[in-house]
């Protein structure tokens, strides 16, 4: 029950995220809120020291603090910064946060680059018929960077501690 657990809300909460940003620009709080529990009930099961248990608290806390300053001088969203804030509970305060952090990088620039493509006087008046993602070529809207979070978080996740536990359990 742990290994799946383990196996499945981190992945399927960051899925959830990414749909909801690409088609509602928003994320919703429950998302960051069952990421968060469900590392708090999971981790100390899976007997992660508590020294270690720490530095992934601290590893959220960091984030928190630059995601929240980032969103204070609008260049990021509430909901994008509390993701971003529960992912890196996940990953630890280690080389994989680091790498997390250079993802969300990347696959932001590459997502506001096909944003701003969809956007261009070439595309937007093919695109802005698509029903579900038309919106996306109002250039008032934002970028819906849950994506780029979620795609780097499907990176890092395999190389987590819980999910080497998990992957230990099931061989």
């Amino acid at each position: 029950m742990l290994v799946a657990a383990i196996v499945v809300v981190f992945p399927l909460c960051l899925a959830y995220a990414a749909f909801t940003d690409m088609f509602t620009m928003t994320i919703p709080n429950r998302v960051s809120v069952i990421l968060v529990l469900s590392f708090v009930v999971i981790a100390p099961m899976t007997g992660m020291a508590w020294p270690q248990y720490g530095q992934h608290f601290l590893a959220a806390l960091i984030v928190f603090v630059v995601g929240f300053g980032l969103f204070g001088i609008g260049v990021m969203g509430g909901g994008d910064a509390k993701l971003l804030s529960a992912t890196s509970l996940w990953l630890g305060l280690n080389m994989q946060l680091l790498e997390f952090a250079i993802l969300v990088s990347v696959f932001g620039g590459l997502l506001t680059l096909v944003v701003l493509t969809m956007r261009s006087d070439k595309f937007a008046c093919y695109i802005g018929r698509i029903g579900l993602i038309g919106y996306l070529t109002n250039p008032k809207l934002g970028v819906p960077y849950g994506i780029a979070i979620a795609c780097a978080g499907f990176v890092c996740f395999p190389a987590t501690a819980l999910m080497q536990y998990a992957i230990s359990r099931m061989v």
